[in-house]
């Protein structure tokens, strides 16, 4: 049980890049800028607007550049690009990027797959991302994919993805990330790792990156944040999932998490009600409806006109 109401929780909207890489139907460039600058007015401090990566693997996302350029920059948020190597960094730089976000899974074969490299390979190319930065404003983070089980191996040990851990900081990140790529983890497993890893990063530099893939999404976050997290990616609409792991569906809900916090007085700065209006145009947008609920259901504080039959008793 949450003890602690008092503390921030900061939310990273990901909607943008892992919400639509996934997404069969094309989304225009000017769709794309004109969600992140909505997004940028409603309250949060990080939004991954993009992703360098080959055009080829992930096609949706091949305008990225144009996005960068075009998007209104509000003071105060971090832009974040995932990159997959030098060259995806040197585009995003040439980007303004703000930040860049690397990812390796903990399992080896999510990694092939993934990003058609070994673990081993992964570490290399970083070390040059490390080095494309150094002396520059530009933040650094990295994420441990599949870091609570894999859909190829399954069980990943905790003390695999800490090496890693311990590895990326070794590096020079600045920032750390632990995805639940399919969404396998349980609140037990999420609240004892992330016990151990915030004995390596401070909680500032922590992210959980859940996917909602079998109902656990929300109940993850608030075993995390009972073990010391405070920070989290969510999606709009509940957006996403990776092109590369089977039956992983989409990320936690923004909406969804931010209706949570306010109910249970934890402050996160996003502005519900604008979130929901962007939410309930996203069907439209994408042509499918979206697996968030409060958008459908409305907050707790909407209520109903009394019925006829009832008013009349």
């Amino acid at each position: 049980m949450i003890s602690d109401f008092s503390q921030t929780l900061v939310i990273q909207e990901v909607s943008p890049r892992d919400g639509l890489q996934i997404e069969p139907i094309w989304v225009e460039t000017v769709d794309k800028i004109a969600l992140i600058d909505e997004l940028s007015l409603a309250g949060f401090s990080r939004i991954e607007a993009g992703s360098f990566v080959s055009p080829k693997a992930v096609p949706a996302l091949r305008d990225s550049e144009h996005v960068f350029q075009g998007i209104t920059r509000q003071p105060g948020v971090v832009y974040v690009a995932l990159v997959p190597n030098l060259k995806g960094a040197q585009r995003a730089l040439a980007a303004r990027a703000d930040e860049l976000n690397l990812v390796m899974s903990a399992s080896q074969t999510h990694n092939l797959a993934n990003l058609r490299m070994s673990c081993e390979g992964s570490f290399l190319a970083f070390g040059e991302v490390v080095e494309s930065v150094r002396g520059t404003a530009v933040g650094l983070n990295a994420t441990v994919a599949t870091a609570f089980g894999c859909p190829f191996e399954g069980k990943i040990d905790a003390d695999r993805v800490l090496g890693i851990v311990d590895g990326y900081l070794e590096l020079g990140m600045h920032g750390i990330t632990l995805a639940d790529t399919t969404g396998m983890a349980n609140p037990l497993q999420v609240e004892r790792l992330v016990r151990r890893v915030l004995q390596r990063v401070p909680a500032a530099r922590l992210t959980l990156h859940f996917h909602n893939t079998r109902g656990l999404g929300l109940c993850n976050v608030l075993a995390a944040f009972e073990a010391g997290a405070r920070r989290f990616d969510a999606s709009l609409g509940g957006l996403g999932g990776c092109p590369f792991a089977p039956g992983a569906s989409g990320n936690i809900c923004t909406e969804d998490l931010v209706n949570l916090c306010d109910e249970m007085g934890i402050h996160t700065g996003i502005e519900l009600p604008l979130l929901l209006r962007l939410s309930r145009r996203l069907p439209a947008l994408l042509g499918h409806e979206l697996p968030g609920q409060v958008a459908k259901a409305g907050t707790p504080q909407h209520l109903y006109p009394v019925p006829q039959y009832v008013a009349g008793l």
